[in-house]
């Protein structure tokens, strides 16, 4: 397979234009970490962003980054830390969970919309995206919003490339808003709660003024050990201290938390942020799962009863991620029913390819929606040049 690698916009649209016309179809990468996220690939040669690379913009003041889309994550985070900044939304780095190498780009955050934990308080990715430069399928060179907040004008098509998975065109630069480093993070640990103690825990804690940064609940048996409740706070130090104790005593019916903090607590949280805990075994099919907090138990327990199944819970009970037995449907069929009567989206994030050819890997899209997703592909792709197929059939 015919592999691109330009340096440049420009490069990058000649290629485009090249391709229009021809039967060749691209799939677009930037690092390559989520590459089997998706259906198949159905296309004849790689277009990829790693060569453009390069810091654009960084005003510390604006609070604003601007980098070329193959610019690696890793570099533009070390930074941002040098000036005590980061981005809010804490993108999840895929490698252990899908098995890859690679590097992360700055492009990709966006183009698949990647959030962490933080989503609960700071948003999305696309809440903190602000501009874009891409290629669309004509092979022109498209800017969309700005490089500071004020200047975010016309036609929001930043908001529409965050999350379009590389359908839509090839970003060649993005600009993110960045907040600073809190000056301390301490997390509250309550031990042995069921999943619907759980998650009425984190509910009470997300529905006061003590200001959550992470809410997550692992079961027994994640993570090795028993059941935890994380409720993350972030600032500085007199306020942590006085919400932990707050927190306490509002929460005191659900036990006595441990406190966690330092390393062990980073590391923890990067752990949830990358559903670690289901890296293993490689052979397990993953979905991930976003409801309304106070169901994802209804939706686990539907599933669980059904299938062999871990699960672990974090936006509050929001998102849940799930490993199940990759054969047949991967739990397709299940996990959608349990979804549909509780109401939610799935998304197939981990399976052999047989498995994303055959099922659905993103929720399917009612009629009216899907012709409104096919009106979009064919404005941006008119040639169906990219990616295709890799979120719906025909598309």
């Amino acid at each position: 397979m015919r592999t691109y690698e330009p340096h440049d916009e420009g490069a990058a649209a000649e290629i485009v234009r090249g391709a229009v016309g021809s039967p060749e179809r691209l799939r677009l990468v930037g690092g390559a970490t989520k590459a089997g996220i998706g259906r198949p690939a159905q296309d004849e040669a790689t277009l990829s962003s790693v060569a453009l690379t390069g810091i654009t913009l960084y005003e510390p003041a604006e609070m604003v980054v601007a980098a070329r889309a193959g610019t690696p994550l890793a570099e533009v985070q070390a930074l941002l830390a040098a000036r005590g900044q980061m981005l809010p939304f804490e993108p999840m780095d895929h490698r252990s969970l899908m098995g890859t190498t690679g590097e992360p780009t700055f492009g990709a955050v966006a183009a698949a919309n990647n959030s962490g934990p933080r989503r609960i308080n700071a948003g999305a990715a696309r809440d903190s995206l602000i501009g874009v430069r891409f290629i669309n399928g004509r092979g022109q060179a498209i800017k969309s919003g700005g490089r500071v907040m004020k200047n975010v004008t016309g036609l929001d098509l930043v908001k529409l490339m965050a999350g379009s998975w590389g359908t839509l065109g090839l970003l060649t630069e993005v600009t993110f808003k960045v907040l600073p480093v809190q000056e301390r993070v301490a997390t509250l640990a309550f031990p042995d709660l069921d999943d619907a103690r759980a998650i009425a825990a984190l509910s009470a804690a997300l529905g006061s003024p003590f200001e959550l940064t992470g809410a997550a609940h692992l079961p027994a048996g994640i993570e090795g050990g028993a059941a935890r409740t994380l409720m993350r706070i972030e600032g500085f130090s007199e306020s942590i201290d006085y919400r932990l104790g707050e927190l306490r005593r509002l929460l005191k019916r659900f036990g006595q938390p441990e406190i966690v903090e330092g390393e062990a607590g980073t590391a923890l949280w990067a752990r949830i942020r990358d559903a670690a805990s289901f890296a293993e075994p490689r052979s397990a099919a993953v979905w991930r799962i976003s409801t309304a907090p106070t169901r994802g138990p209804a939706v686990t327990a539907a599933i669980g009863a059904q299938r062999d199944a871990r699960w672990f819970y974090d936006w509050g009970g929001g998102l849940v991620w799930l490993a199940t037995d990759a054969g047949g449907d991967a739990g397709a069929e299940v996990v959608r029913a349990a979804v549909r009567a509780q109401g939610g989206h799935a998304t197939l994030v981990r399976a052999p390819d047989a498995v994303r050819a055959a099922v659905p890997v993103f929720e399917p899209l009612a009629e009216p929606l899907m012709r409104i997703t096919a009106g979009i592909k064919a404005a941006h792709d008119p040639h169906g040049l990219f990616n295709p197929g890799r979120m719906y059939a025909g598309l």
